[in-house]
């Protein structure tokens, strides 16, 4: 999932202070279960922008509304009459929602309310930890579902670097390093032989290196 957490209060005050009406806008896929942008956390953000506003001297009215996704047309809709009657729209969803709402209403200011972090995982409770690089060409079926890219700190496809000791990483020695985890996972699973093939440098070009990338599916186009 995505994974995102909340600006603080002082730097969303910043963000919205030159508007009057306001609308808190959270999404209630991800950022729900990161507890970032879901219903609960709309209330508690917006409960704190009135009182920073009063304490500021700040003339502000706020409206609360959380919609399923913000980066579905669909569900946008579901927000319109919300929208229009606010000044300005403080997205607590990921930033994909943010621009996806940005582009249906291109004359009402859009601000993200979120900073969007990664694709990870809930690894226990109140942890998320990053799993996925979005790099547009998976390797994962060469790793053992475990992908170099992302949990390698220095992204090696070809096997461990000298510095990891005893299973630990050589950046981060409170990480266990992705190649040990490797070599495990393939070995449990009987896939051993993998690590002797060479990967390729790989190509990045699939990567955000060649700006906004864009999935066309002819078959589902109308």
């Amino acid at each position: 999932m995505i994974v995102a957490e909340r600006k603080n209060v002082p730097e969303l005050i910043d963000i919205i202070k030159e508007h009057k009406n306001i609308l808190v806008l959270g999404c209630g896929t991800c950022v729900t279960v990161c507890l970032a942008g879901g219903e609960r956390e709309v209330s508690i953000i917006s409960s704190a922008l009135r009182i920073a506003s009063k304490v500021r001297g700040l003339d502000l009215k706020v409206e609360e509304l959380t919609i399923e996704r913000q980066c579905d047309n669909i569900f946008i809709e579901q927000a319109a009459d919300a929208i229009n009657r606010n000044d300005a729209v403080l997205s607590l969803g990921c930033g994909a929602g943010v621009q996806a709402i940005a582009e249906r209403y291109a004359n009402k200011p859009v601000y993200a309310g979120l900073n969007t972090k990664f694709l990870g995982i809930l690894e226990e409770h109140g942890i998320w930890t990053e799993k996925c690089a979005a790099c547009g060409a998976c390797v994962l079926h060469e790793y053992g579902g475990i992908c170099p890219v992302t949990r390698c700190a220095k992204h090696l496809l070809n096997g461990p670097c000298g510095g990891s000791r005893e299973d630990r990483c050589e950046v981060r020695p409170d990480r266990a390093c992705a190649w040990q985890l490797i070599y495990q996972r393939l070995k449990n699973i009987g896939q051993l032989e993998r690590l002797k093939k060479i990967e390729l440098p790989k190509d990045w070009n699939a990567s955000l290196s060649g700006g906004p990338r864009v999935i066309i599916r002819e078959d589902h186009r109308i």
